[in-house]
């Protein structure tokens, strides 16, 4: 029997070496990450010593991209991408035609070839969603609006960038490629990849939304967790694998769409937790495997070109989705969170790099560029996250870079005129429109009982307003917000979103424009709700709690009856 154990020894040391290192990084008080990464640096080609299989370890890596995507789709619904269409979509395609501009600017001043300057342009024009996904977890904003705006601008990029993959070749040999197709069929290829994306989409939406939920109950019913686990991975792996191989759909995006269908199951949760440790796990394996493509030697061969190459990534396409953001009259923190959310390359960079060089369009050591920037930007990434809250607050205590900041006058941050003012005195002051605070504004308005909805999706607030529904956009945690809702005269400020991080500066916001208002807060858990008590936040309700009393109740009436 051979014994070759190239991939156990491959996973062995990366998970080793990747938790040594990270113990070590978090000792020094830096991300875990940047200890994945110097692990694969130590493990890599480039450096003395063992060497684990960099081809398996790139391979495990996407099966960790795979999950990872495939948990953000269970937590993110067809509704809520819709939801964040107009900025996310707009937004997207013109920041990577911005930071595209930015690195053709850089190529051509390094005296580049046009296709060299395209495919370098692109490469660090698009962002990590794996990267992405773990700063918005450990910042606790994966669930939030500005969470989901920055997940719904990068599954845009996502879809852009396999356009991109499927034309490259295409375009190749115009634009000084030696290794490309014929560029005569451009607008067949660009028919043929759209009608494919377009096919697995309407597949999935059409039939998987009603295949997968249905194969998790049958499954969940004969009671087995093993099982339960295998269908939830197999749908993941198995259906990103058939994507790709059947549409020509990246595995991320295969992964998501997977994700995204399963959610229709209320079994959703479940999945969510049976995934959660091989996500982590297969995670490290994709940071250890970024740091073993990495060529060191580039440091001291470019490294001038190496840091312009992170000041289009950390600072030119950032500014500019900030800028963005603003023009589209979202608040400011919102422009800072999608800013760092894009302030990193990840996983699409190191394709298109590998592409580029395949095709004959970019060079080994722009590539080797290329893996450089996004190592370094990698790591910056959660210090860019760290730095938005001081940064806000330095710019708004800069009463003249606030007012430049400033965002246009937005109508939908003002009650309109048209609303009754009588309605406007004891009425309830509703914060968030998601599932639950839907349901509720539901019953108010069955019951007659006067309500204004504060909701930081625009488009929400816009088709409120159409239904003829007093609703303001904004966060309820600045005051602006609330005195547009007139909290002053408000009986209630009930808090329904699952952003939870804002909940206390909410209800203290609202106790100094009103005292005597009544507070009712949406909690997820039992801690957090004790932490909500503590500091007297007023009535917290916890999901678990009101299902079991409200399940105690139907079997005491149903004992009574008996």
């Amino acid at each position: 029997m051979p014994h070759d154990l190239t991939l156990i020894t491959t996973i062995a040391a990366a998970l080793c070496f990747g938790l040594v290192f990270g113990l070590v990084a978090v000792r020094l008080k830096l991300p875990p990450l940047v200890g994945y990464l110097a692990a694969g640096i130590a493990i890599g080609p480039a450096t003395p010593g063992f060497v684990a299989d960099a081809a398996l370890a790139g391979q495990l890596a996407e099966i960790g991209v795979m999950l990872l995507m495939f948990g953000v789709g269970l937590h993110f619904s067809l509704g809520d991408l819709m939801a964040v269409r107009r900025i996310a979509l707009p937004g997207a395609i013109l920041q990577i035609a911005v930071a595209t501009a930015m690195g053709m600017g850089l190529a051509h001043f390094w005296g580049w070839s046009l296709g060299a300057g395209l495919v370098f342009g692109l490469c660090l024009s698009v962002a990590s969603t794996v990267v992405l996904l773990r700063a918005l977890e450990d910042g606790g904003i994966l669930g939030s609006m500005n969470g989901q705006i920055a997940v719904g601008w990068l599954v845009v990029e996502d879809l852009v960038m396999v356009l991109v993959l499927v034309l490259l070749p295409a375009l190749a040999g115009s634009l000084g490629g030696g290794n490309g197709e014929p560029a005569g069929n451009l607008w067949k290829t660009l028919a043929i990849t759209l009608a494919q994306v377009g096919s697995f989409i309407a597949l999935m939406l059409i039939v998987g939304r009603k295949l997968f939920p249905w194969l998790l109950w049958r499954v969940a019913r004969t009671g087995s967790r093993e099982l339960f686990t295998l269908t939830v991975i197999a749908a993941a792996v198995g259906v990103a694998y058939g994507s790709s191989e059947l549409f020509g759909v990246s595995f991320a995006l295969g992964a998501f769409f997977a994700g995204m269908v399963l959610r229709e199951s209320e079994l959703s949760h479940r999945a969510a937790e049976e995934s959660l440790p091989l996500r982590d796990a297969f995670s490290v394996l994709f940071f250890v495997s970024v740091g073993m493509l990495f060529e060191p030697r580039v440091l001291l061969d470019s490294p001038l070109q190496l840091l312009a190459a992170v000041a289009v990534i950390v600072l030119g396409k950032s500014l500019a989705a900030f800028l963005l953001v603003r023009a589209l009259r979202y608040p400011l923190k919102t422009a800072l969170t999608v800013s760092a959310s894009l302030a990193q390359i990840g996983e699409f960079s190191f394709i298109l790099a590998a592409m580029g060089v395949a095709l004959g369009l970019m060079t080994a050591q722009a590539q080797s560029i290329v893996l450089g920037a996004a190592i370094i930007s990698i790591t910056l990434n959660p210090l860019v996250f760290k730095a938005i809250k001081p940064l806000k607050n330095w710019i708004e205590s800069n009463p003249e870079l606030a007012r430049r900041l400033q965002r246009p006058t937005d109508p939908l941050a003002e009650l309109p005129m048209s609303v009754d003012q009588a309605k406007l005195t004891g009425q309830v002051v509703l914060v968030g429109y998601g599932r639950v605070g839907k349901k509720i504004a539901a019953c108010l308005a069955e019951r007659g009982i006067n309500f204004v909805v504060a909701e930081q999706n625009r488009e929400l607030v816009e088709h409120l307003r159409k239904q003829g529904v007093a609703a303001v956009a904004g966060n309820a945690a600045e005051a602006g917000v609330l005195i547009q809702a007139h909290i002053a005269r408000a009986s209630l400020l009930v808090i329904a979103t699952p952003d939870t991080f804002h909940v206390r500066a909410m209800v203290a916001t609202a106790r100094t424009l009103n005292p005597s208002i009544v507070t009712l807060v949406r909690s997820h858990s039992q801690s957090e709700a004790e932490l909500l008590r503590g500091e007297n936040a007023g009535t917290v309700f916890v999901g678990e709690d009101e299902l079991a009393l409200n399940m105690s109740r139907f079997i005491f009436d149903k004992l009574q009856q008996h």
